[in-house]
């Protein structure tokens, strides 16, 4: 059993981390660290009898073996460093850097101390993704040419607004990893941003990318926040069929619900038979059963890294990745051009 301490309890902390540590085998909550008064209200009523420090130091001096960073992006960096260079395992939420060359200096004091550093990609245990990972892995629709992968909320206040905030690297984080996951390797990005003027400065609220991977196959991703449009849907086009899926995002739904995986693993983040996608191949069309979604797992498989030495589910090195090409598709909107991931892997 690892105990894992948790700094930050806004949306992240308390939403999409809190609750799956609670659910996953070999991990305690040992504690969360809290400032304010009405944060520290907030984690009294939810998670009576847990403790509550007011600093990272803090919770270190009492004695944890791991701890999640999810403040905001800004003050992630020196949280992450303050835990590796105390000998202690770190899962850090995305973006764990503004840039891939910064992400390095952390992998980098990561590895020389010693210490697990996990990135919390969470999305790739999407009910969704799992999905089409499965009708992949099963060969349904052959040798993967092009996958879609669209994104778009309703849900303008979550916009992180500035230019060290934007939905590229929120939103992008995320499904830029999946398409890495799913395809492979990135060889080239072309990108467009859609810039919106905020009190903060100017913030990008929406993008196009375009990803071709070394494989030869290419993605294409949107997302958005301000286009009062709410969809999630995946398309996979390949050389023996296709496969479509439209989701509900049903983790996310049933936390906001006040519904916690703790309560039911068995029943949690399976979509609705009415959200099923459907596979389309020689052998005719029909939908395909949600496989589910699994939050959770990932701090199963980062206690186990931890425990065991096992490379965590989504290491730093992979989480650069996703950087080096949210980073190029930024140069590509700027410039207007094609951008080869070497450019940003040469600096």
């Amino acid at each position: 059993m690892i105990r894992q301490g948790v700094v930050g309890y806004g949306t992240g902390g308390r939403h999409f981390h809190v609750p799956f540590i609670q659910a996953a085998e070999g991990v305690e909550l040992a504690g969360v660290v809290a400032r304010s008064a009405r944060t520290i209200d907030t984690v009294q009523a939810d998670l009576p009898g847990v403790p509550i420090y007011p600093s990272l130091t803090a919770m270190l001096e009492a004695g944890v073996d791991a701890v999640t960073i999810t403040t905001p992006p800004a003050t992630r960096r020196d949280l992450v460093l303050e835990a590796v260079a105390a000998g202690v395992h770190v899962v850090a939420d995305k973006p764990f850097a503004p840039s891939s060359a910064a992400a390095r200096d952390l992998a980098e004091a990561a590895t020389a101390r010693g210490v697990t550093l996990a990135v919390y990609h969470n999305r790739r245990w999407d009910a969704d993704i799992r999905t089409l990972a499965k009708v992949m892995q099963d060969g349904a629709v052959g040798t993967p040419w092009r996958l879609h992968s669209r994104m778009d909320f309703d849900d303008p206040a979550t916009l992180e607004a500035g230019p060290e905030g934007g939905l590229l690297r929120d939103l992008g984080s995320h499904v830029v990893d999946q398409a890495v996951w799913l395809m492979g390797p990135v060889a080239t990005v072309d990108a467009q941003l859609d810039m919106v003027e905020l009190a903060e400065g100017p913030t990008d609220a929406g993008f196009t990318l375009t990803l071709r991977h070394e494989s030869g196959a290419h993605s294409h991703i949107s997302a958005s926040k301000l286009n009062r449009l709410h969809c999630r849907e995946l398309r996979l086009y390949g050389a023996k069929g296709s496969y479509v899926g439209q989701a509900t995002d049903v983790q996310a739904q049933d936390i906001f619900a006040g519904r916690r995986p703790a309560d039911d693993l068995e029943g949690w983040g399976h979509e609705p038979e009415s959200h099923w996608g459907i596979l389309r191949n020689d052998q005719g069309e029909r939908r395909v059963p949600s496989e589910p979604g699994r939050y959770h797992a990932f701090y199963e498989g980062f206690a186990r890294a931890v425990r065991d030495g096992a490379l965590p589910p989504v290491t730093a090195q992979e989480a650069i990745q996703v950087l080096a090409v949210l980073d190029a598709a930024r140069l590509s909107a700027t410039e207007g051009r094609s951008v080869a991931l070497s450019e940003i892997e040469g600096e």
